[in-house]
């Protein structure tokens, strides 16, 4: 079952193959700020639309800077974050994974699956 999702504005909208069955909330400083609930996905798992408005996606980069933190110039909206996926503690520039803030998922129940915990506070 695929569903919808898109920031407030519309500007950034997109299909996921599947709902989430799980989300993460992550205790980094950053994440903190926002209040985003992740999804993560694999970018074969993602089709953005291609009627988006480049121009209202901004990056914010930070620390490494390996990890893209993407939101909406227009309405302010976290929108994803693009990273690579980490292998023992590593990070794998080969396999990026994109994590969908699934505060933004139309027609979905964020009460009805689990959240986890991720101590970003602490691990990095």
């Amino acid at each position: 079952m695929t569903v919808k999702g898109s920031c407030h504005c519309g500007a950034t909208q997109f299909t996921l193959e599947k709902a989430p069955e799980t989300v993460t909330r992550c205790t980094c400083s950053i994440c903190s700020k926002r209040g985003a609930l992740w999804a993560y996905y694999t970018p074969d798992q993602i089709v953005f639309d291609p009627a988006n408005d480049p121009a209202k996606d901004s990056e914010y980069r930070w620390q490494s800077r390996m990890v893209g933190l993407h939101f909406c110039n227009g309405c302010g909206c976290t929108t994803y974050n693009v990273s690579p996926s980490w292998v023992d503690y590593k990070p794998d520039f080969d396999h990026p994974q994109i994590a969908i803030n699934a505060r933004l998922l139309e027609g979905f129940d964020l009460d009805a699956v689990p959240v986890q915990v991720l101590d970003g506070r602490n691990l990095w």
